[in-house]
This record gives C-alpha cells, sequence and structure tokens, in this order.
C-alpha cells in the first residue's frame, strides 16, 4: 500500500478514534460521527499533511459501527487481555476508543495485516499518550490479534 493510499485510510482510524471517544463523552450517535466525518469536521488533527486528507469514509463507517455494535464481544477481547486487577472502565477514554477501534479493525478487516493494524493505533496512542501508555496499547491489540485473527 502507498503512502498515498495510506493517508485515507489513516485519517480514518483517527476519524474513528476520535468520534469512539466523543460518543463516550457526549453520548454522540452513531448518525451525528459519520455526519461530521462527511462534513470533514473528523479526524481533528494539528498535522497539515493528514487533516488535508479526506479519509477513507467506508472504513470509517465499519469501524465505528462495529465498535458501537459489537461493543460488548469487543470489549470482552480487549478486557481478557489487560493486567491482572485493571478492568476496561479504569483505563482512559482516549486508551479505550483506541483499543476498541483497532480491536473493531482487526476483527472486521481481515485483509489488513495485523502488523498494519497494530502500527497505526501504535502511531495514533502517540498523539495523545505516554510511552508506558503506548506499550500497553502494543501489547493489548498484539493479544487482541491472536485471539480475532485464530
Amino acid at each position: 500500500m502507498s503512502p498515498t493510499e495510506l493517508e485515507p485510510r489513516r485519517a480514518a482510524r483517527l476519524g474513528a478514534v476520535q468520534a469512539l471517544y466523543q460518543m463516550e463523552m457526549s453520548g454522540a450517535s452513531i448518525a451525528d460521527v459519520v455526519d461530521e466525518f462527511d462534513a470533514g469536521k473528523l479526524p481533528r488533527e494539528s498535522e497539515a499533511s493528514l487533516s488535508a486528507v479526506e479519509g477513507d469514509g467506508a472504513l470509517f463507517k465499519t469501524l465505528v459501527d462495529g465498535a458501537v455494535n459489537r461493543q460488548a464481544t469487543i470489549d470482552r477481547c480487549i478486557a481478557r487481555h489487560l493486567g491482572k486487577n485493571w478492568r476496561l472502565d479504569r483505563l482512559d477514554a482516549v486508551a479505550r476508543a483506541i483499543l476498541r477501534a483497532g480491536a473493531t479493525e482487526l476483527e472486521q478487516c481481515a485483509e489488513t495485516p495485523v502488523a498494519v493494524v497494530i502500527d497505526e493505533y501504535i502511531e495514533i496512542a502517540k498523539g495523545f499518550l505516554d510511552a508506558a501508555e503506548i506499550g500497553f496499547i502494543n501489547a493489548t491489540l498484539d493479544a487482541c490479534a491472536r485471539e480475532l485473527r485464530a
């Protein structure tokens, strides 16, 4: 996949993480966040190169719909791979959104290699989380990938 093909997908992934976060924090609906994405309001990114890129609408909708409609299944998968005495609701809302979007893509987009999915969500995490949390995201998505792609 060339960099020009990757950029719309990267924008869709970032938009999906932001949408999932927005939905959790404000109670926005799927329709609300899809409208914002279609209007170019998501993703919100300071990098000029990404903010000028139109996102992959199909991937965005797959990630948001899948994370919402399969949230119980996705959350159980994530929770199984958290450290002892950790619960999903104890994680930062941004980390939850990243993990939910990443696990959804692992489950629903089998054509995308696991390494690509994990790398993309690690790059997103770098914009929001510290190094320890980034390592945690990496390990959790890797464990989820072994389960979801088995």
